[in-house]
């Protein structure tokens, strides 16, 4: 095989002008030195047919697709990456996530399996040994990134051909982000979180969510289309934490404080600057933002990030949540009211829904082997 270029694929990247009509084929992302090591060692558990199954996580952008799910005539995730694995392999593969998202909800790494069997380009019907994972990320990469950039691909790992994404899942973990403030929503946040004017009582939501934790019928927090077999589910987590909001850039006052604590620091530690722990100067950033603004500066919302973390969900359930513990926070709702809504087993009883625009889909925990 024609050794190629290992800047290939950056130079493809990098080109305003991207080469048009060939498309590249899979030998193209794989050195001489990972050929030869798929030549000497198949990772298939199935070497009779070659098919390797992958397991991969992805990132994206909920609000530029119709959902993860294949839909006739709408772009969704699943489509989007099946059209990149078949222009990589040059045959079509079926995709299985592990979650489902709704249009404009995000992954910071939804999961999913796909089989590939490696074809050769040059003798058709002859099968090869699998791809190495990071063969697949970069390749499967590079076609996603030609079109809108709004997906990718995280990770890749071989798993064996009974590997499932979804019922092999230990539990996941979504985000839900709120920004607090009167202010307008800057657009760089603009459908990345949910806006609330009101300022949040956080310690009554707290509480609220202690209401929820444990083991329910989550009736009330079911929406209608539901398709599991029963409300019943185990919530081992639900939380508020306030954190920076982004894009977060340090101002003119805080890089002199900074500055000035480090000083203060490596003066009477007798270290230099750069040898000093961060926890040495992670107070020094703290300020009142209402007495340092200064014309064309933006006042920053308050952020604040509502953890879920369960086996398993019904369908809508974090959003519901979220609209229940939004309403303890704005005081539209006691405490008491939550235990009642949890009690009445009917969705009617919740609170509006939140919107999709501030759910992340944060993690999806395997009991996978070690990486060598």
């Amino acid at each position: 095989m024609t050794e190629k270029p290992k800047h290939l694929l950056d130079s493809v990247s990098e080109s305003p002008k991207r080469p048009p009509e060939v498309p590249k084929t899979a030998s193209e992302y794989i050195s001489a030195d990972e050929e030869e090591q798929q030549q000497q060692v198949s990772m298939s558990p199935n070497p009779g047919n070659g098919i390797q199954r992958y397991l991969v996580a992805i990132e994206y952008i909920g609000t530029r697709f119709s959902g993860s799910q294949h839909q006739p005539n709408c772009r969704t995730v699943v489509g989007a990456l099946k059209e990149a694995f078949r222009k990589f392999i040059g045959q079509p593969v079926s995709i299985c996530c592990s979650s489902r998202t709704d249009a404009g909800v995000h992954a910071v790494s939804n999961v999913c399996h796909i089989d590939v069997q490696r074809i050769s380009k040059r003798k058709p019907g002859e099968v090869l040994p699998p791809h190495e994972p990071n063969v697949v990320r970069r390749a499967v990469n590079h076609f996603l990134q030609r079109n809108e950039g709004d997906i990718m691909v995280i990770d890749v790992r071989c798993v064996p051909a009974d590997f499932h994404a979804r019922f092999k899942a230990q539990e996941r973990t979504y985000f839900y982000r709120l920004l607090s403030g009167p202010e307008p929503l800057s657009i760089f946040e603009k459908d990345r979180a949910w806006h609330v004017p009101e300022e949040l009582d956080i310690p009554s939501m707290q509480e609220a969510c202690k209401v929820l934790v444990g083991h329910h019928d989550f009736s009330s927090f079911r929406a209608a289309g539901c398709q599991a077999k029963s409300p019943i589910r185990t919530l081992d987590e639900l939380n508020v934490t306030e954190v920076v909001s982004t894009p977060y850039f340090p101002s003119l006052i805080e890089r002199r404080q900074e500055n000035l604590t480090k000083a203060d620091v490596c003066a009477s530690s007798n270290k230099p600057e750069n040898d000093l722990p961060l926890r040495s100067i992670e107070g020094a950033s703290d300020y009142n933002g209402a007495t340092v603004l200064g014309f064309g500066a933006r006042r920053r919302h308050r952020c604040f990030v509502i953890t879920a973390r369960a086996r398993s969900f019904l369908y809508h359930q974090v959003r519901l949540f979220v609209g229940v513990l939004k309403a303890v926070g704005t005081g539209g709702l006691a405490i008491s009211d939550v235990e009642r809504i949890l009690n009445a087993k009917t969705v009617t009883a919740a609170s509006p829904m939140a919107p999709a625009c501030g759910l992340y889909l944060g993690r999806v925990k395997y009991d996978l082997p070690r990486e060598e």
